[in-house]
């Protein structure tokens, strides 16, 4: 029985939902292996704020050319048609709305779009990348994120307490227990893990969910 989602299956789940054709900015991290899972018939563009655009994943170990690499230094490989360019040029292109989707990783949601992802506070190491330029540049900003942190809080919150990166901006988190939509300043239960009910889920979630007439289940292939 699926206690949880893997960061793996988080990234195919996520990769089902970006459309044929799409530009796409992959974050730091649980987000970056999104390109490895690109449904068959459909290809997304995918983006790095270093300047390439068109790459595609991770090559295998041992494989790689650290002259390629993306803006979180992990190396990638290049596709048919890549294109390369200026570091301003490809903020120019994340804050002039040329991104359909963008996909990061978060330290916390609030149930009204809220993120923080840049800074786990006083002590922490900040780290705000192109975060803050994409969660306002791209015209979709979705979260990939386990559902609490390590010593089992809440993730998902009615309010951040962390520094945010950007306000409102968050429209679906894909955590490892469900898929949650953001609509009207309110959690949406849209998918679940079969073996988790909706008041475990609930009590495992800082906010209060809305819970429509149907939730799917959160079903994906053993990666």
């Amino acid at each position: 029985m699926t206690l949880k989602l893997s960061p793996t299956q988080m990234a195919w789940r996520a990769a089902q939902d970006i459309d044929d054709g799409a530009y796409v900015n992959l974050g730091i991290g649980f987000p970056e292996m999104v390109a490895k899972f690109q449904p068959p018939g459909r290809e997304a563009i995918f983006h790095t704020e270093n300047g390439i655009l068109g790459f595609g994943e991770a090559p295998a170990p041992g494989a790689e050319d650290w002259d390629l690499i993306n803006a979180g230094k992990k190396a990638v490989t290049l596709k048919p048609g890549t294109a390369f360019f200026h570091h301003a040029d490809s903020f120019a292109m994340v804050r002039g709305g040329h991104l359909d989707v963008a996909i990061l990783g978060a330290y916390e949601v609030a149930e009204n779009g809220d993120l923080a992802n840049w800074s786990t506070g006083p002590k922490g190491v900040p780290a705000v990348g192109g975060a803050m330029d994409l969660v306002h540049g791209a015209k979709r900003v979705a979260v990939i994120t386990d559902h609490v942190t390590k010593d089992g809080k809440p993730k998902l919150l009615k309010a951040c307490s962390l520094p945010l990166t950007g306000v409102g901006c968050v429209t679906r988190v894909y955590s490892s227990l469900a898929v949650i939509d953001i609509e009207g300043g309110r959690f949406v239960l849209r998918e679940k893990l079969p073996s988790l009910s909706v008041d475990e889920l609930q009590s495992l979630t800082g906010a209060e969910m809305l819970i429509p007439g149907t939730v799917a289940d959160l079903i994906v292939p053993e990666l």
